[in-house]
This record gives structure tokens, sequence and C-alpha cells, in this order.
């Protein structure tokens, strides 16, 4: 930055004329002849009194530059809009990517589940039960996770039932046509098996149960309550005999503690409630 030295001005007020006149000799006088200032800038009013140029062209300048840099301020804080507006694009993108690749891998995944049912259901046919497990097994493996593979899974784990059926299995057919039903509560096939199974198996109540479930589920079901009615009887059967099973040990227990006191459990009734089913003791000599 120049600064020039003061001019000497007389006391009386010049004109504005006289002003710049006397400023451009002094400059001529300080810096010689073609040593002026290039695009130099002298600042006058009729106020000015002390001589004084009050900011060189650099100065000026800068202040002219000041409003650019504000609005480059602003031109930034854009730039930082569209870069969090790219970076929110960018990352939707990503996330149809991932999901349109997870989507793909669960059909895929699908495919494969269905392939290995098709081959347990050719081995089953072929009375290779248990290779059939396997396929199937291999089938609830290789399914993904999620709703998506439920109707998959619950129709393997019934036709594993059905291979353990075949084989007389029937602890484990129970297991999975519960795996089944765990998957898809109106399965009426994997109800019916069960219910053979728990015959099967004297588990005549509760192949009652599945039978009625099936009956509320499809009321048109006509082997479910003819099976009904013929599994109350042994229903029944099956509960008289274990309540004389559970009277005779209470009798060997009853006459062994009794016999110290030169009784037996023959001086007990057990009488039957006809209301309730229940049964009392009375003591007779």
């Amino acid at each position: 930055m120049v600064v020039l030295e003061p001019i000497s001005t007389s006391p009386v007020q010049e004109s504005t004329k006289e002003k710049s006149s006397t400023a451009t000799m002094g400059e001529e006088s300080l810096y010689g002849p073609g040593n002026t200032v290039e695009s130099a800038t002298t600042v006058t009013s009729e106020n000015d009194s002390d001589g004084y140029e009050t900011a060189s062209e650099t100065e000026i300048n800068d202040a002219d530059r000041e409003p650019e840099n504000n609005n480059n301020t602003v031109g930034n804080h854009d730039n930082g809009d569209d870069l969090v507006r790219r970076d929110v694009k960018e990352e939707e993108e990503r996330k149809e990517e991932s999901e349109s690749g997870g989507n793909e891998l669960n059909e895929k995944a699908l495919a494969q589940a269905n392939d290995a049912k098709l081959e347990g259901n050719s081995l089953f046919k072929s009375g290779l039960y248990e290779e059939a497990l396997l396929k199937y097994e291999l089938a609830v493996q290789v399914a993904p996770d999620g709703p998506s593979s439920a109707e998959i899974c619950s129709i393997c784990h019934a036709n594993r039932a059905a291979c353990f059926s075949k084989l007389g299995k029937f602890e484990e057919t129970i297991k999975e046509c519960t795996k089944a039903l765990d998957l898809n509560s109106t399965y009426l096939r994997a109800l019916q098996r069960r219910a053979e199974a728990r015959e099967k198996l004297e588990q005549y109540e509760e192949a009652i149960s599945d039978m009625t479930k099936i009956l509320e589920l499809d009321h048109s079901n006509d082997q479910a309550r003819r099976s009904i009615i013929r599994l109350k009887p042994l229903a029944d059967e099956k509960r008289e005999k274990i309540k004389e099973e559970m009277i005779g040990k209470l009798k060997e227990m009853g006459n062994s503690i009794l016999g110290r006191f030169g009784m037996s459990t023959d001086n007990f009734k057990a009488v039957k409630d006809p209301n309730t089913g229940s049964y009392s003791l009375s003591f007779q000599r």
C-alpha cells in the first residue's frame, strides 16, 4: 500500500477543483515525472481537511471483493446441502440394491429347498423313507429364515412325519407334525397325521383333541367326525383302566401300612359319585 505525504493547504477553504490540482502537484513533486501509482484514486470531498488519502487501490479492491466472498460462503452452504442430498440418495440406492440382492438370495434358497423337497417326494414314492427324510431335512435347512419359507418348511416337516409313520416311529411322527403345526396351525393333514400317530400310541384323548380341531376348521370332514365317535369309547376304557391300576397300587400300599394295625384295604370301599365320576372311600368292618 502506498501512503502519500500530507499536502499543504491554505487556511482558506479552496474549491474542489483547486484541491484536486494541489494533490496532483504534490504527487508529481514526491515521485517525480513518470513515477505515479497506476490506477491510484484520491478520495476528496468538501469536508476533507487533513489532506490524506483514506484508502489505497488495494484496500478498495479488497473491499469490493468482500461481497463476493460472502456470496461464495452462501454458495458453499448450497454445495453442502447438495452433498447431503447426494449422500441420502446414494444411501437409498445402496439400500435398494441390498434389498434386491437379499430378495434374489431368498428366491434362490427357496428354489433349492423346493428341489430338495421334490427329490424327497420321489424317494418317498419309491419306499425309500430314510433317504426321503434326509432330503426333507435338507430342504428345511437351506430354506431362508422368515415368513417366505414357512409354507415349504411346514410341508417338509409333515412329510418327515409321514416317513416316520411308515417306519413305525410314531413318537417322531408326533414331533414332526407339531413342528409343522407351529408354522401353520391350520394344516389339516398334519393334524390328521398326528391324530393317527396318537391313536397308535393309545393317546386317545389327544387324538380326539386333534380330530375336534379338524372339525372346527372343516365342518364337512366326515372322517374326523367318525374318528371321534370311534375313539371316545376307547378313551373311556383307557381312563377306567388307568383308574383300576391306580387303585390296585393304592391297595398294595394301603395293605402294607394297614396290616400293622390288623386291617386291610378290604375294610374300605370305593364309592363312585355318579354326578362327578370321582370316588370316595368308606370304612366298613
